[in-house]
């Protein structure tokens, strides 16, 4: 069913998001007492929440004459990235002191990136899903460069250039897709595909050299090896908060956009989606092994989450490689596939944003990311530690944190497509990553404090990382009822 009024109820999310960044801003040049922008910008977020929960579980609509799309997919997307947005800004409460005459702006850009990304797992057009993508990116550079020293320069300026280098290269793919098929909708791309036959789509090459291209592009958004040469110096350059939301919400909203454009439009004929599967797998046993075996040698921790965070991509994607069977297997009903990919970028969000707050934390007292500075912190801040440590041993996989069961589901279903190849590799990854992971732990709580000192923190960034380390808990305790939301978002695909 297509709305092609210029005004929908159905659009309330998006639109809350872009009025709060309006008014925040505003609000800056006239309040003196700057935690009211951070208290409007919750305050907004907590109303598009409240939007996009009223919508779930209603039947799937197109608006804006079939550019976007209402359904549980985009709406389980759209609350992950508010939740992230949400504490992210709570968690930045004591560092924006760094940047004290820009909060307006900070956390206007936070809300507008947030919305790029909630129109990034909306958006069913080409050409929409590269002005959502821009619109994300560009609020990300700024924040990137936000601290405005020579790090945090050098590290906006390279994700500039790079990200432009990514753009080009995924404009260049879908203008490919375009050329072939002549369709920019997504729908509608599938089905003139169809429409042709094997031979017909094989002696001509631009499809698939626009579908690489686009992997590519999409690849820089996710930090897929080989497009992660961005992350390192950009995770260690950008203010920890940025580095947090990036490594979360750039990520999800990268496979969001994935999973929306390969499955709509380039899911079947089953040739093709096998084609697709068999990249995303060598990728995946690439990445997983690539950011591994560099993290172990990184002394900064910033530096060591971003190789981590390569990692991560690589174990997503051995999810994304599995599910490219769903056009031949049945899917329905099981806890596996789409739903279970879901439910690790869900547990990877919060475990990622649980330790980067402690991070923050740390690192504001310290004035150092060096690992070798964290030794004794069991001692001066054992809370602080005690959430750092719960969300890196489920960054490993270990119980009873959520990315065990994260990687439980993704596992499962990528050995009953038979990539049991592909997820002994990832295995044996989760045994290195215990390595670098757990020496951080190591230093925590087996070193010797170089001082006595507390470390303290705001009552808000104590909240935003009850929450997350709550969440990580929860979901890897008793993780039924987010799997039965990611399984309900992923019936777009199934039905």
């Amino acid at each position: 069913m297509f709305s092609e009024t210029v005004f929908t109820p159905l659009f309330l999310p998006e639109l809350t998001l872009l009025v709060s960044a309006v008014v925040v801003i505003l609000l800056d040049l006239f309040v003196k007492r700057k935690w009211w922008l951070a208290a409007v910008s919750i305050a907004g977020i907590v109303v598009s929440a409240g939007f996009a929960i009223a919508m779930w579980g209603g039947d799937s609509q197109s608006i804006f004459f079939g550019m976007m799309a209402v359904d549980n997919f985009a709406i389980f997307f759209k609350l992950l990235f508010l939740v992230i947005a949400a504490l992210v800004i709570l968690a930045s409460t004591d560092y924006v002191a760094k940047f004290a005459r820009f909060q307006g702006e900070y956390y206007a850009l936070v809300l507008l990136s947030a919305l790029g990304m909630m129109l990034m797992a909306a958006t069913t057009e080409l050409i929409s899903i590269y002005i959502a993508l821009e619109l994300t990116s560009i609020s990300l550079y700024i924040l990137v460069g936000f601290l405005k020293d020579p790090k945090s320069t050098e590290a906006s300026l390279k994700y500039l250039l790079l990200g432009a280098v990514a753009s080009a290269i995924l404009l260049f793919g879908m203008a490919l897709v375009f050329g072939f098929t002549g369709q920019t909708q997504l729908g509608e791309i599938a089905a003139a595909i169809q429409s042709l036959s094997l031979s017909g789509v094989v002696s001509s090459p631009g499809l698939m050299l626009g579908i690489v291209l686009m992997i590519a592009g999409f690849g820089f958004k996710i930090a897929a090896v080989p497009f992660h040469m961005w992350v390192p110096d950009v995770y260690e350059g950008a203010p920890t908060p940025v580095t947090a939301y990036l490594s979360v919400a750039s990520k999800a909203a990268g496979f969001a956009v994935i999973l929306r454009v390969f499955y709509s439009a380039f899911g079947i004929p089953s040739w093709l989606s096998l084609d697709w599967m068999l990249i995303f797998a060598i990728l995946a046993a690439v990445g997983m092994t690539v950011g591994n075996i560099i993290a172990l040698t990184q002394t900064n921790i910033k530096r060591m989450l971003g190789y981590s965070s390569i990692a991560q991509a690589g174990y997503l994607m051995v999810g994304l490689a599995a599910v490219s069977f769903l056009w031949e297997s049945s899917y329905r009903g099981t806890v596996t596939g789409q739903g279970g990919l879901l439910f690790f970028l869900a547990s990877y969000a919060l475990t990622n944003l649980g330790a980067f707050t402690a991070i923050i934390a740390i690192s504001n007292k310290l004035d150092s990311d060096l690992i070798a500075d964290y030794s004794g912190m069991g001692k001066r801040a054992p809370l602080l530690a005690l959430a750092l440590t719960l969300c890196l041993i489920s960054l490993i996989g270990m119980p009873p944190a959520a990315g065990f069961m994260a990687k439980f589901y993704i596992f499962s279903g990528a050995v009953q497509q038979g990539l049991l190849w592909l997820v002994i590799i990832a295995v044996i990854n989760s045994v290195i990553s215990a390595y670098y992971y757990l020496r951080v732990v190591k230093v925590m709580w087996l070193g010797k404090p170089a001082s006595a000192t507390r470390v303290p923190s705001s009552i808000a960034l104590r909240v935003a990382l009850a929450i997350s380390c709550l969440g990580v808990l929860v979901l890897g305790i008793i993780p039924g009822f987010v799997m039965k939301l990611a399984e309900m978002a992923a019936q777009m695909f199934v039905s």
